[in-house]
């Protein structure tokens, strides 16, 4: 047994250790790289698992990553090539190295060096001079800085392709002193997952575009560049225009705000919970002449009623509400929110800050929408946005000039200083996103997520079939302190929003899937979840 700093590396012997191998096998080869299909399990036991021997690292008797060691032919590459032994250099008595997989909060630590130290040492036992292993495509650099050469043709399928490669037992050693860590080495501190409404987990893509140097909001190339943001933010949501600005989505609903006052008519304002009533107490400050229709928190808007409601006041010409409810995850029926507004010649405004980029959104039918580049588009805050449905003329004699959306529309997009850094940061995730993957992966982890904190005793404001797939609300038991939870699981890696004032009044903590998240992520909270689980009776 070798021990490094924070790490054991061993080779595996106990049931237990045998049991989270087949755990880490499937959150591995199955959610991150679909080599195999799903199973309710959610464990993979390996076809060579009884020949197998594993070198495994502990990390406080967690397992933080493991690798399979084949040392008896065949191997598992022969049923892939057949003709194997003519890929290889002759003259070695050659083991296989298998189910490389290393927890992803692990990652970038010395839990790669020790077990590959491990197969040195395993190998060495047993007369063995190199090893073949099947590389995952997406980390061939990291397997050839190891000393891996490729060889024969790609293996696999689609989305799980494996590059065979060949490793000589002289290569490694003459490597083995950088691969080595020093005993002082610290594990690298993993990266937060970030489950916050905002501001939300980036792709690297965004993270290099934002700290590219600074363009001239007056340079050809960056007009150029917010045509093309503009555009894209369209194609989204079908709007037939987009405005960008430099500020918040409070700055988008005020934008909004003030093109409401350009009509001098009633309307109403429809709040379930915090950020409507933001949008109420903009309209008063506004002084626009309108009704408040608060609905307690927690419920959602019921279109009918809102209909009869509205059959009482046919003076009502606008209509402002959130499309999610932030506060509490609750989801408006927009379609149906639509078609009440048509048939009764209401203008229709969304705040849909927290649902363009997490959900499907169709803004076809929607007089105005306000946006923000820091939630579900997953870029850095700080671009305001609207999407609009009608031509702007400016409005010199009603509007400030920064609220003054005519003013964007009439000429270039960029009416004042705006920072290229945030628009280059948008541009990339909006060229880099897959947004049917992305709203069908947040899906699946808000049912997942749901599912597996009901089972711990959670309660939610919402029911999930009237909730954003995005947001999860979640009120604490009686005597649990939600702040101290959230600092516990921030502590351990996990940030959960609790600090805004609506939240930690009522001691609500909230799960937000709005950022660049994958499930194995989601999978790690919610594992974690499990031993902390705030909803367990007091002893």
């Amino acid at each position: 047994m070798t021990a490094a700093r924070h790490f054991t590396f061993k080779v595996a012997t106990e049931p237990e250790e045998f049991e989270a191998i087949h755990l880490l096998n499937y959150r591995t080869f199955v959610e991150e790289i679909p080599q195999h299909e799903r199973n309710p399990e959610e464990r993979l036991v390996d076809k060579f698992h009884d020949l197998n021997t594993y070198v495994i690292c502990l990390a406080g008797g967690e397992l933080a990553g493991m690798v399979a060691l084949r040392f008896e032919r065949p191997f598992s590459l022969d049923s892939k090539l057949p003709d194997l032994d003519a890929h290889l250099p002759p003259g070695h008595r050659w083991c296989e190295v298998r189910l490389l997989a290393v927890e992803r909060k692990f990652r970038g630590s010395a839990v790669i060096a020790g077990l590959l130290q491990g197969i040195h040492r395993e190998a060495q036992a047993r007369g063995v001079t190199a090893g073949v292993i099947s590389a995952t495509t997406r980390q061939l650099k990291l397997y050839r800085h190891l000393g891996f050469e490729p060889f024969g043709p790609l293996v696999g399928r689609e989305g799980a392709y494996y590059q065979p490669m060949h490793l000589s037992m002289e290569t490694f050693e003459a490597a083995s002193p950088i691969l080595t860590p020093s005993p002082s080495h610290e594990p690298e501190p993993r990266r937060p997952v970030n489950l916050l409404p905002g501001p939300v987990a980036l792709a690297d893509s965004t993270c290099e575009a934002f700290i590219q140097a600074p363009v001239s909001h007056r340079a050809w190339r960056f007009i150029h560049d917010v045509q093309e943001v503009r555009g894209m933010l369209c194609a989204l949501t079908g709007a037939h225009y987009a405005q960008i600005s430099l500020g918040s989505g409070t700055l988008a609903n005020e934008m909004v705000c003030a093109q409401i006052s350009r009509m001098e008519a009633p309307g109403l304002v429809v709040s379930v919970g915090e950020f409507g009533e933001r949008l109420a107490d903009q309209a008063r400050r506004s002084w626009l002449p309108h009704e408040h229709l608060c609905l307690p928190w927690g419920h959602t808007l019921d279109v009918s009623k809102l209909a009869l409601l509205l059959d009482r006041h046919p003076e009502v010409r606008w209509l402002w509400t959130p499309h999610c409810e932030t506060s509490t995850g609750a989801l408006v029926d927009l379609e149906a929110l639509k078609s009440l507004c048509a048939q009764r010649d209401i203008r229709l405004a969304l705040d849909a800050i927290s649902t363009i980029g997490t959900i499907p959104v169709d803004l076809n039918g929607v007089w105005m929408a306000s946006c923000a580049s820091g939630k579900g588009l997953a870029s850095y805050p700080g671009v305001a946005i609207v999407l609009h449905n009608d031509p702007i003329d400016p409005a010199p004699e009603k509007l400030p000039r920064y609220l003054d959306l005519g003013l964007y529309a009439s000429g270039d997009g960029v009416p004042f200083t705006q920072s290229s850094n945030l628009v280059y940061a948008l541009k990339a995730s909006l060229e880099n996103s897959d947004w049917f993957t992305k709203h069908e992966r947040i899906r699946r982890m808000h049912a997942r997520v749901r599912s597996r904190l009901a089972a711990l005793g959670a309660t939610f404001t919402v029911p999930e079939d009237k909730s954003s797939p995005a947001v999860i609300t979640l009120p604490m038991p009686l005597g649990v302190d939600s702040l101290s939870v959230a600092d516990q699981l921030e502590e351990d890696g996990y940030v959960l929003s609790c600090r805004s004032n609506y939240l930690s009044t009522r001691n609500w903590l909230q799960v937000c899937l709005m950022g660049e998240l994958d499930e194995g992520e989601i999978e790690d909270f919610l594992r974690h979840m499990e031993k902390v689980n705030p909803w367990r009776p007091a002893a």
